[in-house]
C-alpha cells in the first residue's frame, strides 16, 4: 500500500514535489556539461578543445570526455585518444606562454581563481623544473596532478621549451593511450577498473620510472 508520505517509486509524493530541487554544484554541473559532448556530431572538435582548455586553465580533465567517447566506439578509441594529446600538449605549449610572458601581471588571478594554484605549491614546481625539466614534465602529464599548474609554471620558469614540450608529448600520449587501448582491448567493461585503479597506475609506474632514472644516474 502507498500513501502520500510513502509514495510508489518513480512518483514523487505531494511533500516531495513541493520541495525545491538541490541544484548541482557548479563543479559538478561543468562535469556534466563536458560529458554532454560525448554524443554531440562535434565531438571530436569539443575533446581536442577541452584538452587545450584543461591544459592552462580549465579544471574538468578531459579523461572523463574521452573515455566516454571511447566506450561508445571502441574501434576509434586510439584515434580519440591522439587527438585528446594533440589539444593537450598544444594547449600546455599555450600554458608555458601564459607563465613566459604574462605571469607577472596575472599571477593573482590563478592564484584565487583557478584550482590548484598557490604560491607555494607554485615556487616548489619552479624549483623542481630547475632540477629536471623532462621527469617533472613527465610526472605531471601523466599522473592525475594538475596539468596546467605545470604547464604555467614552466614558461614562468623559463625552463628549456624543448625538453617540455618532449616530457608533455611522451606523458600525455601514454595516459591518453593506454586509456583509450584498455576500452579498445577489453570494452566498456573496463570502465569500472579504470575508475577505481587508473590514476594508481599512472603513479606506480612514474615512481618506478623515476627511480630508474636514479639507479641509472648512480
Amino acid at each position: 500500500m502507498t500513501s502520500p508520505l510513502n509514495p510508489p517509486p518513480g512518483n514523487p509524493g505531494p511533500i516531495d514535489s513541493a520541495l525545491p530541487a538541490k541544484r548541482p554544484h557548479a563543479l559538478r554541473r561543468l562535469y556534466d556539461w563536458v560529458l554532454h559532448w560525448s554524443g554531440h556530431p562535434h565531438a571530436g572538435w569539443a575533446l581536442f578543445l577541452i584538452a587545450f582548455a584543461e591544459a592552462s586553465f580549465f579544471p574538468i580533465p578531459p579523461d572523463i570526455l574521452l573515455l566516454a567517447m571511447a566506450m561508445s566506439a571502441p574501434s576509434r578509441a586510439l584515434r580519440f585518444a591522439a587527438i585528446c594529446t594533440a589539444g593537450s600538449v598544444l594547449g600546455g605549449m599555450a600554458g608555458y606562454a601564459l607563465g613566459w610572458g604574462l605571469w607577472g601581471s596575472m599571477d593573482e588571478f590563478f592564484y584565487r581563481y583557478v584550482p590548484g594554484f598557490s604560491v607555494e605549491a607554485f615556487d616548489a614546481i619552479a624549483q623542481k623544473f630547475a632540477d629536471n625539466t623532462f621527469i617533472t614534465t613527465f610526472t605531471a602529464g601523466f599522473t592525475p596532478i594538475p596539468f596546467k599548474v605545470f604547464t604555467i609554471a614552466a614558461g614562468a620558469a623559463l625552463v628549456p621549451f624543448g625538453l617540455f614540450v618532449l616530457g608533455a608529448f611522451i606523458s600525455r600520449a601514454l595516459r591518453f593511450g593506454i586509456l583509450a587501448a584498455l576500452v579498445w582491448w577489453l570494452g566498456p567493461a573496463v570502465k569500472l577498473w579504470i575508475d577505481r585503479y587508473f590514476n594508481l597506475l599512472t603513479i606506480v609506474v612514474t615512481v618506478a620510472l623515476i627511480a630508474l632514472v636514479v639507479l641509472l644516474q648512480q
